[in-house]
């Protein structure tokens, strides 16, 4: 079905009923404490899974009803462990800065039907305006304390297969614990018969502790120098940061000062493009350039095609005038948890990402070799430690976090979820057909999902403005 039929009556997506969900235990209310990080993005993010590989035999055996009531009841049992999800955003009246309230006001859950096939829907890696429709939306009145943190909604398609359409508060959990708390709910949801189970599921720890402002101090052993607190010290740690200042600044020289830095890019002017590149493309990519390595590369995968995407960038850049002496930046997320003293409790469940950067003049990009990206990214991804987190979260001290990044064309930003297969996530028997990201509130992001159906090749999600599609295509898309 293509996008410009999604509003075709025959399309039509009926709800049947929207409850309520609380935990099965209900736990004491009380205030969890967030950290800058969990501020910085209170919007929901969607999911939409996709389940029409069952064998007919079984899907011929499901209704709606036992699959809605069994998602419930394994939601339930869900949240009874990871209950900060059952409850609301909530902003301090001292400072404006929004903690979590543990209310047990509960997760939202709502049963869909359409008459719809998937198969009609096309490649699911695409974004189809359809997919809009697979989620509930709850009615936004700008308080952030009216809105659930978690809603869900699972829809029947006239095939019988079925897509579940998963919202989660960027406040709430970052990737890996999204990624964590899905696999729990869907181990406890028996929905299929036989379907395996796990025995054990791991507890997730909310508390943000190390990463709480005024508490993250300097790992044990270590000295903090008076010039640690100093701007010049804390701008080499937190070089994110001061990279995102320099580019809002040119930016706003380039347009007189006329830029607002809380003014939202325009999501409407991005259409959200998938590109897979192949096992064997990421391979040959890699071997073209370093031809004399043996073995295994010294590189990442992710090293290597955050690099190729942003020398790429360039052909992007001749539709957007960037000048050659303009300063370009690329940024991406780097997991903390590993990289802090001591190292933060391995089911963390809040946001645990700070960005990476890497700045240097349109010119000089265009000539780099990847190589030298390559170890660029490296080199700033290996500066991440304790010290830099500490300075990261300093950073965003203040009660405005969840403003919307200015248009900043000259910013390349790039998430890594290859190590979420949230395919691999079995609400049903197997496998879901394809997980989709729905439109985020900065679509020019490019996401590294795993493809499932190419375990050692890569999906690109990214949003490009219509008149530049072709030219980024044709240039990313090749390995020359």
């Amino acid at each position: 079905m293509a996008a410009s039929q999604a509003n075709d009556p025959r399309s039509t997506v009926s709800i049947s009923r929207i409850v309520s969900v609380n935990p099965k235990l209900v736990q004491p209310q009380g205030v969890l404490t967030l950290s800058n990080l969990d501020r910085q993005c209170p919007h929901l993010m969607h999911l939409v899974f996709f389940y029409n590989n069952l064998p007919h035999q079984r899907l011929k055996e499901l209704s709606l009803n036992s699959v809605f009531s069994n998602l419930k009841s394994g939601l339930e049992d869900t949240l009874a462990l990871w209950y900060p999800g059952a409850g609301r955003l909530w902003p301090n009246q001292s400072d404006g800065k929004l903690n979590l309230w543990c209310n047990n006001h509960g997760a939202v859950l709502a049963e869909a039907e359409t008459s719809v096939k998937i198969s009609q829907l096309g490649n699911l890696s695409e974004y189809n305006e359809f997919f809009e429709k697979l989620v509930y939306k709850p009615a936004f009145d700008g308080n952030l304390s009216n809105m659930p943190l978690i809603v869900a909604q699972v829809t029947k398609f006239g095939c019988g297969g079925y897509s579940i359409g998963i919202g989660t508060s960027h406040s709430l959990f970052d990737g890996p614990a999204t990624y964590d708390f899905l696999y729990a709910w869907a181990s406890n949801s028996e929905i299929v018969k036989g379907r395996s189970k796990s025995d054990e599921l791991p507890k997730p720890v909310h508390e943000r502790g190390i990463l709480l402002s005024g508490t993250l101090r300097g790992p044990r052993g270590t000295t903090n120098f008076p010039s640690d607190s100093s701007s010049n010290a804390k701008k080499a740690r937190a070089m994110a940061i001061d990279h995102l200042y320099q580019l809002i600044m040119q930016t706003a020289c380039a347009q007189k000062g006329s830029l607002q830095i809380g003014a939202p890019s325009n999501p409407n002017k991005c259409v959200l493009k998938t590109y897979h590149l192949s096992g064997a493309m990421i391979e040959t990519l890699k071997r073209k350039h370093f031809p004399m390595q043996r073995g295994s590369l010294p590189f990442s995968t992710f090293e290597v095609l955050a690099a190729h995407l942003w020398k790429k960038y360039k052909a992007r850049s001749k539709g957007l005038a960037v000048e050659k002496e303009k300063l370009v930046c690329l940024q991406f997320a780097v997991d903390t948890r590993n990289k802090m003293t001591p190292p933060l409790p391995k089911s963390f469940s809040g946001n645990a990402y700070v960005l990476a950067s890497i700045m240097m003049a349109m010119g000089e990009l265009e000539h780099a070799s990847l190589q030298c990206i390559i170890e660029k990214i490296r080199e700033v991804k290996n500066k991440v430690n304790h010290e830099y987190v500490r300075a990261y979260v300093e950073a965003l001290e203040g009660p405005q976090q969840g403003s919307s990044l200015p248009p900043l064309k000259e910013l390349t930003l790039v998430s890594d979820w290859t190590r979420m297969p949230f395919h691999n996530i079995e609400f049903f028997h197997g496998k879901a057909t394809y997980a989709s990201p729905l439109a985020t509130p900065i679509p020019q992001v490019a996401y590294f999902m795993q493809s499932p159906s190419d375990n050692m090749g890569v999906d690109v999600r990214i949003g490009l403005e219509a008149e530049h599609i072709i030219a980024f295509t044709e240039s990313f898309l090749s390995i020359a």
